[in-house]
């Protein structure tokens, strides 16, 4: 029901909750942000914002407490707070059932393997010291994929260890998975939005490349360059993902394509994501107003592509940490169907979120020819 005074309330006052205000905006929707620091992304485009820890259960219920409808713009957020307010007859989208299936990342693959949802081979360790043990007696070969259970976001709380030494110089701390590297060929990502009344949209697929250091997403090109039939496979494999985790609002599915033409579950974020930022210039709903028709139980947006699209995500640069400064903006600007988005961070650091590019172009060759030259000539410095 289309309501302009219900207060929503959102978990997170990063970049994704100011997206998620600013969609909401068009609405004339009134959105409530707790986050920890009122110079937070959202602060600044929100209708009211709490300073507090959304992992914090009494932050949590408090915020609450005057919400008509509560929604996230991270996972990693106090679900005993939201089962509460659940309780309590409070709209909560995402579910907290589904999140603490989804934020965990050992629990979120035992549902793949209990619903017969493609996903690579793993096993769960109850510290690093057992997942030595299980590398040490052979059990386990490398190279293999670990995976801290929770609290991993952005390429932290994932690493690849390739060898003997990694064991001792890159393995990650306490409760984990082990996954079998995957031949991979692409790596792809599809949103699914589903609303209270179960109907279901898809964006189409989008096509990811990872920064070597950072291991965040670097590059992403819609639509995907795979086959139509990849394409269809994918979109069914995501849409039945959406409906068994019962998902209302946004899920975005990321797949592994493998060499042999498998499509793999790697995770899913329940949230607005990095994987569909591109919508807000080149398709006819954005992500971030998706979400919102979904978890009010609106009718769903157009998801199709107007035109191509490549999206960058702005970096720090790695040798600088303090005020932030943007070198290159005008030269950008000049390039026709490129879009600048920042997220009012104040500082910089090494490989941090500072915003978002992406170029539009009649054709995708003239979308990555641009982006290019985005890449090579937008810089943060400090």
């Amino acid at each position: 029901m289309f309501n302009t005074n219900q207060k929503i309330g959102i978990l997170g006052g990063g970049q994704l909750g100011k997206m998620l205000c600013l969609a909401a905006a068009n609405f004339d929707f009134k959105t409530y942000v707790l986050d920890a620091k009122s110079d937070y992304p959202a602060a600044s485009v929100c209708t009211a914002f709490s300073e507090g820890d959304f992992k914090n259960f009494d932050h949590v219920w408090e915020f609450g407490q005057d919400k008509d409808l509560i929604t996230i713009e991270i996972e990693h957020v106090n679900t005993e707070a939201l089962h509460a307010l659940e309780q309590a007859g409070k709209t909560v989208h995402p579910s907290p059932r589904a999140l603490d299936l989804i934020k965990d990342k050992g629990l979120q693959k035992l549902f793949y393997r209990e619903n017969n949802i493609p996903t690579a081979e793993f096993e769960l360790f109850d510290d690093e010291k057992a997942l030595k043990e299980a590398v040490n007696s052979g059990r386990w070969s490398l190279p293999l994929v670990q995976k801290t259970r929770t609290a991993g976001y952005d390429g932290k709380g994932v690493v690849i260890l390739r060898n003997l030494a990694d064991l001792t110089e890159k393995i990650l701390p306490g409760p984990c998975l082990a996954e079998k590297l995957a031949p991979i060929q692409t790596e792809i990502a599809v949103i699914a939005a589903r609303n209270a009344n179960d109907e279901v949209s898809l964006f189409p697929a989008v096509e990811m490349a990872f920064h070597p250091e950072a291991n965040l997403v670097e590059w992403l090109i819609c639509p995907a360059r795979i086959a139509p039939l990849v394409t269809a496979e994918a979109e069914a494999l995501a849409e039945r993902v959406i409906r068994t985790f019962d998902v209302c609002g946004l899920l975005a599915v990321e797949m592994f394509l493998t060499t042999d033409g498998q499509l793999l579950i790697n995770e899913v974020a329940p949230r607005p994501h990095n994987s569909g930022h591109h919508t807000i210039n080149s398709a006819v709903t954005s992500q971030f107003e998706q979400h919102l028709r979904a978890i009010c139980n609106l009718p769903l947006g157009n998801t199709e592509q107007i035109m191509p699209a490549v999206m960058l995500n702005v970096l720090g640069e790695p040798a600088y940490k303090g005020p932030v400064r943007y070198e290159g903006v005008d030269a950008c600007l000049a390039l026709p169907g490129v879009h600048l988005h920042l997220y009012s961070k104040a500082h910089t650091a090494p490989f941090r979120k500072m915003g978002h590019v992406t170029v539009t172009a009649s054709n995708l060759k003239t979308a990555l020819e641009n982006a290019q030259f985005v890449k090579n000539t937008l810089k943060v410095t400090s």
